[in-house]
């Protein structure tokens, strides 16, 4: 490859939201051509969290792989989320909150901001040796990138054996059966079992998101639910019947909590 750039893949993950949680990115060197997957884990934290340390770190890389594979001169550094949390904090609202001394409108603390803080000091510096792009990448769709940083991330939260890759594009797209950098969502038709029509008919949920107190909670079922918003004022909750609806729901409510 002839491109100067590197193009990242993040994602993050927590059981329990919070609760045990993991993070994943994957980094592709596209001038020498090689990738670089990375990911850790946490013992108490919150997807949105996990989300913003996979951005965090992936930059973090970025400068350690630049220095010693000696890049000298400027190039971009593109990074893909499926975080609408991440995406609209880093390019929309963060300068705001910086201006405002880290508060947000209703004079309260900026939620997360141990993270936000080195993320933009991360993202400034890159802006300045070579530029800095963030790109919305759709969750779950079969796109390589997100769907192994999904897999890291998830490995992580739930601490099960994983091997990190570090090698060739080549290599790893062989591993991996499918281009890294082919965008195109897949879609498949899922066979529709007896099983499977029984359970949307009688509306079993995946899980149910609530907002608290400015905190997200995942429940499995509505009377654990229920228990925690009941009588709680500004409470909200919802019932998800996917895990994508699981996570446009988190992101939704992280989102109505920043603005209000």
């Amino acid at each position: 490859m002839d491109t100067n750039r590197f193009v990242i893949f993040t994602d993050g993950s927590s059981r329990g939201n919070p609760g045990p949680g993991g993070y994943g990115a994957i980094l592709l060197d596209e001038k020498n051509g090689q990738i670089t997957e990375i990911g850790g884990h946490e013992e108490h934290t919150t997807n949105n969290r996990m989300e913003l340390k996979a951005a965090i770190e992936a930059l973090l890389m970025v400068r350690k792989i630049s220095i010693a594979a000696e890049h000298k001169e400027l190039f971009e550094t593109v990074i893909h989320s499926d975080s609408t949390y991440v995406l609209n904090g880093i390019t929309r609202w963060v300068k705001t909150w910086e201006k405002n001394n880290w508060m947000t409108g209703q004079n309260e603390g900026v939620l997360n901001q141990d993270l936000w803080q080195p993320l933009l000091e991360l993202s400034r510096d890159r802006e300045m040796r070579g530029g800095l792009v963030w790109k919305k990448v759709s969750g779950h769709a079969g796109v390589l990138g997100n769907e192994r940083a999904d897999i890291i991330a998830t490995s992580f939260a739930d601490q099960t054996s994983i091997l990190l890759f570090s090698g060739t594009v080549a290599d790893y797209e062989k591993m991996l059966g499918a281009e890294l950098k082919d965008m195109t969502p897949k879609t498949t038709k899922k066979k529709t079992t007896s099983a499977t029509k029984a359970k949307k008919t009688k509306g079993v949920a995946y899980s149910y998101v609530s907002m608290v107190n400015g905190e997200l909670h995942l429940d499995k079922t509505w009377a654990v639910c229920e228990k925690r918003v009941k009588g709680v004022k500004g409470a909200k909750y919802q019932k998800a019947m996917t895990k994508e609806e699981e996570q446009d729901l988190i992101a939704k409510f992280s989102l109505e909590s920043l603005v209000e």
